[in-house]
C-alpha cells in the first residue's frame, strides 16, 4: 500500500494501457471511479482517499488537500493521465502544480476549488447556501450537516439511502470541514493565475448543465488561467457526472486525447 504522511492509502489498478491515476470525490470511495476507468481501457490505478474506503483515517493534523495530493502522486507510476471528481479534481490540480513530473494530463470533473472564483456572484451565493452546514458542524449535528451536503452536491434523495449509506457519509461528513481551508482560501496559491499559467500539459474540464452555479464560475476561471484548457459541458447532468454519465466523459477524454495525441 502507498503511504502518505503516515496514511497507509488503499488503491486498486485495473485495465492495460497508458497509465492513470483516479481520484474520487468527497465522501465516496475508489469504486465510484471504477466504470470510467473501465470505459477509458487504461491501466487506471483508483485510490480511497485517507479516511474514506479502506485507507487510514485522516490524523486530524496533515493538511487534508495536500494529504491527498501525495496520496496520489504515490499512485503515480510515472508521468500519468489524472482524473478527479470534485474535491478529488482540486487535489489533482494541486499534484500537477507541485509535482509536474507526475502528470502528463488533466481531467478536471466538476473540481470544488471555489477559491478560483472569488468576487463572482455565484462565489457569494454559494458562501451563503453552505452556511448552514457550517453551522450544524459548530453545533456538532453532524447527521443534520451529512443530510444538508447531500442535498446540496448529491444527486440521491437522503430519504432513500439505506442506513449503512448515511452512517458512512455522517461518520466522514468532518473531512468536508478538513478540506474546505484550501478550497475555499487557497492559502498555497494553487489557483493563482501566476501558477496555474505555468502548466504546460493538457487540461479537460467537464461539468454538468444541471450542476451548482458556482462550477461554472470554478471552470471559466480556470480555463482563463490554465493555457491548455478547454471546458465541457454535458447539459443534463448534475454534480455527480462522474458516476451517471461515464459513457459522455469517457468520449471527451477520448477525443481530447487524439486531439493533444
Amino acid at each position: 500500500m502507498p503511504d502518505a504522511f503516515g496514511h497507509s492509502i488503499h488503491s486498486v489498478t485495473v485495465g492495460s494501457g497508458d497509465p492513470a491515476v483516479m481520484i474520487h470525490c468527497m465522501l465516496g470511495r475508489h469504486q465510484a471511479m471504477l466504470p470510467l476507468a473501465k470505459a477509458l481501457n487504461a491501466r487506471a490505478t483508483l485510490l480511497d482517499m485517507p479516511g474514506h474506503g479502506r485507507s487510514d483515517k485522516w490524523d486530524g493534523k496533515t493538511e487534508y488537500q495536500s494529504l491527498v495530493a501525495e496520496a496520489a502522486r504515490q499512485c503515480c507510476d510515472g508521468p500519468s493521465h489524472v482524473i478527479g471528481h470534485s474535491f478529488g479534481a482540486t487535489a489533482a490540480l494541486r499534484l500537477a502544480i507541485e509535482s509536474p513530473e507526475c502528470v502528463s494530463r488533466l481531467t478536471l470533473i466538476e473540481p470544488v476549488f471555489f477559491a478560483a472564483a472569488k468576487g463572482t456572484a455565484a462565489f457569494t451565493a454559494h458562501m451563503k447556501a453552505f452556511r448552514p452546514f457550517i453551522t450544524a458542524m459548530l453545533m456538532g449535528d453532524e447527521p443534520c450537516a451529512a443530510e444538508m451536503f447531500n442535498a446540496q452536491w448529491s444527486d440521491s434523495d437522503w430519504a432513500a439511502l439505506s442506513e449503512r449509506q448515511k452512517d458512512y457519509l455522517i461518520r466522514r461528513i468532518h473531512l468536508v470541514v478538513a478540506g474546505g481551508a484550501a478550497i475555499e482560501e487557497d492559502a498555497d496559491g494553487v489557483t493563482s493565475a501566476a501558477r496555474l499559467g505555468a502548466l504546460d500539459i493538457p487540461v479537460t474540464l467537464i461539468r454538468g448543465g444541471q450542476t451548482q452555479p458556482v462550477i461554472k464560475a470554478i471552470h471559466d476561471a480556470l480555463v482563463a488561467r490554465i493555457p491548455q484548457a478547454t471546458d465541457h459541458v454535458i447539459e443534463e447532468a448534475g454534480h455527480m457526472i462522474a458516476l451517471t454519465h461515464v459513457a459522455q466523459i469517457a468520449a471527451i477524454i477520448r477525443a481530447a486525447d487524439q486531439e493533444t495525441g
